[in-house]
């Protein structure tokens, strides 16, 4: 019997290093299951992904085949208003809220038994909350991109327009845009459009694609009037400077009505925090002349 107690711990530590062989060996063949992926025709990643890019990369392969399509599509659909379609796959944008979740769900419950606190809901909201994030940047993100594009449209119509005039086709007067416009993502957008055009592509049909991935009426205007004067063998100049002059007057317009919804938006502010304050700085010398009236 004692020489048997005596095998015990061996026997234990046996299995444990066993266990642990097997998870590793497990694990390692789980990873070299991934295959490489071929980035050389895609954007980089955003900041936080290329971070975590190894485990991201490793968790998408395993949960892309269990989300259902329409969750896919819903997705793909944001990431490319995001401009991110070349960059992202919907299932790697998945796995980095499902790792961002574990890691601050893990990270605070690591902090609270460090510091013997009750452990209490804090790390499933805090997996919860890290789990939004990515969403809610993803939506700043799409509207961020909405307003500088909205923006830089007149300009640079302004000079596609000008390069026209000068005797340009419309691919050289989008390389000129791309080339001397102002950055932000309607250049990047332009961009993409001559990538497709130098790789093949039709002209028209890289307008289209240009004018499904940003879904922006101005730029499905812009995008329907340039392929019907191309169908109807019309002159480019005139339509462009009349959408150049359109989309001006659209954005000062804009700007006008946020001009008239500051005052509004402005009424909460003052009513719940600077007059309270306006009044305890008038009524205070009164209500301490009446204490020392009373006194």
């Amino acid at each position: 019997m004692d020489a048997l107690k005596s095998w015990i711990p061996l026997l234990c530590a046996l299995g444990l290093g066993l266990s642990i062989f097997l998870l590793a060996h497990g694990l390692g063949r789980a990873i070299a299951a991934v295959p490489s992926e071929d980035r050389s025709y895609r954007d980089v990643p955003p900041r936080f992904f290329r971070l975590l890019w190894w485990p991201i990369r490793w968790l998408a392969f395993y949960l892309g085949p269990l989300l259902p399509l329409r969750l896919r599509q819903r997705v793909l659909v944001k990431l490319r208003l995001a401009g991110l379609d070349y960059a992202l796959a919907p299932e790697q944008f998945i796995a980095g809220q499902w790792l961002a979740a574990s890691l601050a769900g893990g990270l605070v419950f690591w902090m609270l038994d460090t510091l013997q606190r009750p452990l209490g809901p804090w790390p499933l909201l805090a997996a919860g909350l890290a789990y939004l994030m990515p969403g809610i940047w993803l939506r700043d993100r799409i509207l961020l991109r909405r307003r500088e594009t909205l923006k830089t449209l007149p300009f640079m119509l302004d000079i596609i327009t000008l390069c026209v005039e000068a005797g340009l086709n419309l691919s050289g007067a989008l390389t000129q845009a791309v080339a001397k416009g102002p950055a932000g993502p309607l250049r990047d957008e332009f961009s993409r459009v001559l990538r497709d055009v130098r790789a093949g592509r039709p002209r028209l049909d890289a307008l289209r694609t240009l004018s499904d991935r940003m879904n922006e009426p101005a730029i499905s205007n812009f995008v329907a009037a340039m392929i019907q004067a191309e169908r109807m063998g019309m002159n480019l100049g005139p339509i462009l400077r009349a959408q150049s002059e359109q989309r001006r007057n659209e954005r000062f317009a804009r700007a006008e009505k946020l001009a008239m919804e500051a005052p509004v938006k402005m009424l909460f502010p003052l009513i719940a925090f600077i007059f309270p304050c306006t009044f305890v700085v008038l009524g205070f010398p009164i209500a301490m002349k009446f204490i020392h009236m009373g006194l």
